[in-house]
């Protein structure tokens, strides 16, 4: 006997898609660590500069997917869905305190991309 609410097959799917890619973020921060060394290195021209900074933002990026998928998979399958719910099973996961420690790695990861963001810009313009 189940108790509790079942999740759809498609939520389900979802659910488990986010795990293979939650289970992927610690490459994948390594990954913005090599970029962000690289691009620290430094290149003798701005095209080399422009490659290293566009290698570092797919890593951001690619990162973030992954830290939102963590968060995701943190805070349960129930959460899933377009319900009114699940939007609140959201929002009351995300004051959880096993919950925070993956926002917080989110919010890290997205001003570290903007902070790239607009500093690659200014040296754009140098």
């Amino acid at each position: 006997m189940v108790f509790g609410r079942r999740i759809s097959p498609d939520d389900a799917a979802l659910y488990a898609a986010d795990k293979q890619l939650a289970g992927e973020h610690a490459g994948r921060v390594a990954a913005v660590e090599e970029a962000r060394a690289a691009l620290a290195a430094g290149a003798p021209d701005s095209a080399g500069r422009r490659e290293l900074a566009g290698v570092l933002e797919t890593a951001l990026v690619d990162a973030i997917a992954s830290a939102a998928a963590a968060e995701r998979v943190a805070m349960g399958p129930k959460t899933y869905g377009t319900t009114r719910a699940a939007e609140i099973s959201r929002r009351k996961a995300r004051a959880k305190v096993s919950v925070r420690p993956y926002s917080e790695e989110l919010d890290r990861l997205r001003t570290a991309r903007e902070t790239h963001k607009l500093s690659f810009r200014a040296l754009e313009r140098v």
